[in-house]
């Protein structure tokens, strides 16, 4: 990996008097990314071990099998939350600079002479990141619903492991969806003075919430993308019979 950075450091293209391991960020975020979205493109394309009794993975909710979809449903279901995420202002920055190189850091060179911003397709898409996130938002009622089957067993109420791994996923989803740039700039967006009215004043409280959770968007973004191949495993586990299922109530 040492000499990958030394040939790219020293490449007139990306040239730059940067010492340090700059390499090191854009390269841990592609192999992260590299690894997650593979592993999840496996498990959709799979198309079986995605449900154990009342746990229903994410990467299949909700559970549908149109008859017209010749393919796993689940590349279907993951349209909404994909056009969310490669959307995301974070991860735009975050691919850019570890797959395309766009800049791979700051102060450091790009290898692309012609900049054309997100003026052209496929990039231009990327400016309907607002309605990807009226999707998301949508999604999480299905996402939520799957919490409520997980803590409902046939003798009734009760808490798995699986329970608190599927809340885990759909917990970290939800701060990642409300931690959107779209979502805050709704809440707190045109407005030329918060102290106006009482409205005003109302969502400039909600607004600064927001701005907090946006601080973290960052960690939200990995933390669910994380929490949701990890519940995806986990009810495969279950299901494919390898593990069983710890009952904690």
């Amino acid at each position: 990996m040492a000499r990958v950075a030394e040939a790219v450091a020293s490449s007139e293209s990306r040239a730059t008097d940067r010492r340090d391991a700059w390499w090191l960020a854009p390269v841990s975020v592609a192999v992260g990314l590299g690894v997650l979205g593979l592993y999840l493109f496996w498990a959709a394309a799979q198309n079986g071990n995605f449900r154990f009794e009342n746990y229903l993975s994410p990467v299949y909710s909700p559970e549908v099998h149109p008859s017209w979809w010749p393919i796993s449903p689940a590349f279907l279901i993951l349209l909404p939350p994909l056009f969310f995420r490669t959307t995301c202002y974070y991860y735009r920055k975050a691919y850019y600079r570890a797959f395309f190189w766009d800049p791979p850091a700051c102060a450091v060179g790009e290898p692309h002479r012609n900049y054309t911003g997100e003026v052209k397709f496929p990039f231009i898409l990327q400016n309907m990141h607002r309605f990807s996130f009226y999707l998301a938002a949508f999604w999480l009622i299905f996402l939520w619903y799957d919490v409520f089957e997980a803590f409902r067993f046939a003798s009734g109420f009760g808490v798995g492991l699986g329970s608190l791994v599927i809340l885990a996923s759909t917990g970290t989803l939800t701060l990642y969806t409300l931690s959107c740039h779209s979502w805050r700039h709704m809440v707190g967006g045109k407005l030329d003075c918060f102290s106006c009215t009482a409205s005003a004043r109302s969502r400039h409280g909600v607004w600064q919430r927001v701005t907090h959770l946006n601080e973290h968007h960052q960690l939200f973004a990995w933390i669910s993308l994380f929490a949701v191949t990890a519940a995806d495993v986990y009810v495969r586990l279950l299901a494919m019979g390898v593990i069983h299922d710890v009952r904690l109530l």
